[in-house]
């Protein structure tokens, strides 16, 4: 019996450490990208979108970071949309002042409270309040730099993609915690890079997401994935890959990163990972299921073999083999990614969070499956 779990692992591993390789090599074959002039005229109007509730802590940075774009203000418009907020988020998008910033309130256009997903309600009813060609969105909690559209606008123009992905960071503290959520989302974050530059689609995130009206309209919006509640993102993105696989890129660039903050309890941080995890066996390429349902399983295996261990001291020294071979080989990946984040310097905590790791993994993975969360104040299936 035992015998056969080391054989299970081990077999496991391998598949596992073949991949994290791999996703390195295409992380590293992906280019950084540089407007192929300097002078640049920018041609195209952007919408910019932001889906926004009980924000008021974090809104005026956001569009802050907004207003101090080098795109020109009259090639660009910000669309707040306000989901039902309870505090002051729509006075204070109401009250500033920059004339491309509009409030729009959900509010005014559903009467339905029972709706599974008021973020993708929220981008479909801003897309057809808008005039962009372009449509970007980022979340109310995040900050860009000022080159931000300018670089997204040149990409765009150079390449035509019909769907951008773009890189997305965490800026934590000092605490072991949000350190752990740092380095956990860059590794996220080098998979979203690696996958989508070699059209093996598997994530992307809303915060920094940039796709054509047209796309979006030939793809039927979010129809068919309006009921599941997360998924404005990835979903949407496998809707547009379906119509042409070679319309969704990845925008390497570190002028493009958005910033944003890890979760700061514990309970808000296993309901963003459990929705995130909802969303597993939602897509058609089932090659993405195969991929999460190998990691899942891999670190299954480590748990129920340290178990094993507790009773066995001989199977101790093989989990700790497994063990460390998981860390080199996820710090091997994990480098080249920090070094993009410009974060090496807080890979040396890594080793130290993978139990957590391992342990989060198992919880988030069955309850986005079997549980249900909590988000933005309410209970969602």
């Amino acid at each position: 019996m035992q015998q056969a779990l080391l054989i299970i692992v081990a077999i496991f591993f391998s598949l596992y450490a073949v991949l994290i390789i791999y996703f390195r090599q295409a992380w590293i074959a992906a280019p950084n990208y540089k407007p192929q002039t300097t002078n640049h005229k920018p041609e195209n109007r952007i919408s910019v979108i932001i889906p926004a509730r009980n924000e008021e802590q974090n809104i005026n940075a956001c569009l802050n970071s907004l207003a101090s774009q080098s795109y020109p203000k009259d090639l660009f418009e910000i669309l707040v949309v306000d989901d039902f907020s309870t505090d002051k988020t729509a006075e204070l998008v109401s009250n500033y002042a920059a004339q491309n910033v509009k409030l729009i309130q959900l509010k005014d256009f559903i009467t339905d409270v029972d709706l599974n997903s008021y973020k993708k309600k929220a981008i479909e009813i801003a897309i057809g309040q808008s005039t962009g060609e372009l449509i970007v969105t980022t979340d109310a909690d995040c900050t860009m730099s000022p080159t931000w559209l300018q670089t997204i606008a040149a990409f765009y123009e150079e390449n035509k993609p019909a769907f951008i992905v773009m890189p997305v960071s965490y800026d934590c503290n000092n605490s072991f915690f949000e350190k752990f959520q740092t380095l956990d989302f860059m590794t996220l974050q080098g998979i979203t890079g690696a996958a989508v530059s070699k059209k093996m689609l598997s994530m992307c995130n809303g915060a920094n997401l940039a796709y054509t009206r047209k796309a979006f309209n030939e793809a039927g919006g979010f129809k068919g994935i309006d009921d599941i509640a997360s998924g404005d993102d990835m979903l949407l993105m496998h809707k547009i890959y379906k119509q042409d696989p070679t319309s969704v890129m990845y925008l390497k660039s570190k002028d493009i990163i958005v910033h944003t903050q890890p979760m700061h309890t514990l309970k808000d941080f296993f309901n963003q990972r459990i929705r995130w995890a909802s969303k597993a066996d939602k897509y058609d390429d089932k090659r993405i299921f195969a991929v999460l349902l190998l990691v899942y399983l891999f670190n299954l295996g480590i748990i129920i073999l340290g178990i094993v261990a507790l009773f066995n001291s001989a199977m101790a020294w093989w989990l700790l083999a497994v063990f460390a071979g998981k860390t080199i080989v996820e710090l091997f990946f994990l480098y080249p990614v920090a070094r993009f984040f410009s974060k090496r310097k807080m890979l040396w905590v890594f080793p130290l969070m993978q139990p957590f790791h391992i342990v989060y993994t198992i919880i988030a993975g069955w309850l986005g499956k079997f549980g249900s969360y909590k988000w933005k104040d309410r209970n969602v299936k």
